[in-house]
């Protein structure tokens, strides 16, 4: 009992611990997307998030280090559904299935898919060694399940890659440019029908160009 008693302070720590980094993440993704890295400053991103800036430096030394952190969490949350694919899967359905997760992303974080794009704009100064390394790793392991589909005769024959960004770009288009789509018709994602008609034509338009229905 004396020691649960003694333990249950320092889990409380690190739980309240663990929230503060996340408050401190949300509040950059929130600055950064909006005045980018260098119109940012520490002292908008601790007051957004609630800190004060001696404490929002207990958790990242530096902008740099924060905005980096920033970024690798955008990764995180939009290569989850990459990792989806595989093997066993049936290209039609896991493909499908792949284009809802991305366009419900870019409907629910529209803000990360915009940082992102300036950070690569920019030359991806902070994130070369992310994209040349897990994110290169990920991409050739999930083209060598297309390839395998495609020497299997499951979907017709198309660069894996080219497939890839392909996905990317048409699902992230609808964040990125999100003001466009809305000006030439007059909806966006929030709308449910928009979205269901949104996710619908991507998936028939990949789908149709690999041979599948």
């Amino acid at each position: 009992m004396v020691g649960s008693e003694i333990g249950a302070p320092a889990r409380r720590q690190r739980r309240d611990g663990a929230l503060r980094r996340e408050a401190v993440l949300d509040a950059g993704l929130e600055v950064f997307s909006t005045v980018g890295l260098h119109g940012a400053s520490l002292d908008q991103i601790a007051l957004r998030a609630g800190l004060s800036k001696t404490n929002l430096l207990y958790y990242f030394r530096t902008k740099e280090d924060l905005y980096v952190a920033v970024l690798r969490r955008v990764l995180d949350v939009w290569l989850d559904p990459l990792h989806a694919l595989d093997a066993k899967s049936e290209p039609a359905e896991a493909l499908k299935r792949y284009i809802r997760s991305k366009i419900t992303l870019s409907r629910d974080a529209p803000r990360a898919s915009r940082l992102f794009c300036l950070e690569i704009v920019q030359g991806a100064p902070l994130l070369r060694a992310e994209l040349e390394g897990p994110l290169r790793d990920l991409v050739e392991a999930k083209a060598a399940v297309l390839r395998g589909w495609i020497a299997d005769g499951r979907i017709a024959p198309h660069d894996p890659r080219h497939l890839v960004f392909a996905i990317w770009a048409v699902t992230q288009h609808f964040a990125d440019f999100a003001v466009q789509v809305e000006a030439i018709t007059g909806r966006d994602l929030s709308d449910e029908a928009f979205f269901e008609q949104t996710v619908e034509s991507t998936q028939r338009l990949i789908l149709a160009s690999l041979g599948l229905t």
